[in-house]
């Protein structure tokens, strides 16, 4: 089968990338054609697609790519009508790529699924959260992202968010993608609410490559006395509030990742003993801290989809303390898999995570159990049906 994904960037940049990365992986194992279409920038990975990719963003690109800019649309055509794909399955596309591709996608007769990796289909600024708060008012009037300017670039941005939304809105989307795969039952339920069909989604969580799991066996040899943050420093994943309960406690955290915050918390934390910041990380580099510690963090104070670093912490046998927002309480079993706490209160945090170092988990049968559930195999052969229009709508 020949397949065609598209992502905005070609690295391992966030959960997206490294979906649409791993999966291209998996699909080409399976013996199937991969193509990939992204965007040209400076961290990618070498791909000999490249030749059709359009040219990174500039600022005056944002004013005409979110909309279906020439550059794109010649490109992607060309690498349609060279490759000829069965299926194109799209991931992170909305601005620097635009859906734009699944309308020359499907007017071409070509099946297209879009995984869903954030709300963008029904927030114009992608994650429904306004100071702080689950905001719903754009799922009806898409012109509160202009009154509340919730959008980068202020009223600029905005409004480019607004006539993004209302060109691309659920009607058109619906009619260019023949199924949307969201990864939790909290996407599908937010864009049923945002007024999109049920009918048109189909439920698929993220899977895990299992070959790059050690055995489930023995690990609380392995377990040291820390725990560990994974994921991207910015605002919305809430290492704000995680760094302050840390810096109150005589545990240490360890914080993987790289993100626009990296530099002020480890200026802010410098003299702080119980908080070591590691930068970015390949899996190689952090499996091994990974899989060593008692458990791992997020505490998002946005609504998080289907969180790789779940799985991937799971997988290893460590359980996790997080959130409880968008798609991670579904991923955690209380006292068995990990705990939860109220997104952006620190003093919960604080008393959750104190519970977790006291508390006795089976780490292997975490380990086990996150295998079975999050296996490539079974993916595989869901997402395979899904790519030959079965049980779909």
């Amino acid at each position: 089968m020949r397949i065609l994904l598209a992502n905005k960037f070609y690295y391992r940049r966030g959960g997206d990338c490294i979906y649409t990365m791993n999966l291209e992986k998996m699909l080409k194992e399976k013996g199937h054609e991969v193509a990939v279409y992204a965007m040209l920038y400076p961290e990618n990975e070498s791909s000999k697609w490249s030749r059709y990719w359009p040219t990174n963003m500039t600022k005056l690109d944002a004013f005409t790519r979110p909309f279906g800019a020439q550059q794109v649309m010649k490109g992607f055509t060309r690498l349609m009508d060279d490759f000829q794909p069965e299926v194109v399955h799209l991931n992170n596309i909305h601005t620097q790529l635009s859906p734009v591709i699944a309308k020359i996608a499907h007017e071409k007769g070509i099946r297209v699924v879009w995984t869903l990796h954030d709300t963008k289909l029904v927030c114009p600024c992608y994650t429904c959260t306004r100071d702080g708060k689950w905001c719903t008012e754009c799922f009806t009037d898409k012109k509160a992202v202009i009154r509340h300017r919730c959008m980068p670039g202020g009223l600029p941005g905005a409004v480019i968010g607004y006539l993004e939304a209302q060109k691309w809105n659920k009607e058109v989307l619906q009619k260019y993608v023949d199924l949307f795969l969201p990864p939790s039952k909290f996407m599908m339920d937010t864009c049923v609410e945002g007024g999109y069909s049920a009918a048109k989604f189909k439920v698929l969580c993220n899977f895990i490559d299992v070959a790059k799991v050690p055995e489930p066996k023995n690990i609380f040899e392995s377990k040291q006395d820390y725990y560990v943050y994974l994921g991207r420093v910015n605002e919305v994943k809430g290492i704000r509030t995680l760094c302050k309960a840390a810096a109150q406690l005589d545990k240490k955290l360890i914080v993987i990742g790289g993100g626009e915050l990296l530099h002020e918390l480890q200026e802010t934390y410098k003299e702080c003993k119980q908080i070591e910041f590691k930068g970015q990380m390949l899996w190689d580099e952090f499996m091994p801290i990974l899989r060593g510690a008692r458990f791992m963090v997020l505490p998002a104070e946005w609504s998080e989809n289907n969180p790789l670093t779940v799985i991937e912490s799971q997988s290893l046998g460590t359980p996790v303390l997080g959130a409880r927002i968008g798609g991670i309480p579904e991923l955690i079993e209380e006292g068995v898999s990990g705990l939860t706490f109220a997104s952006g209160d620190v003093e919960d945090l604080k008393d959750k995570i104190v519970k977790m170092f006291r508390h006795e988990f089976d780490y292997d049968a975490i380990a086990k159990n996150a295998i079975d559930r999050y296996s490539s195999e079974a993916y595989y052969e869901t997402l395979i049906g899904y790519y030959h229009n079965a049980d779909d709508c």
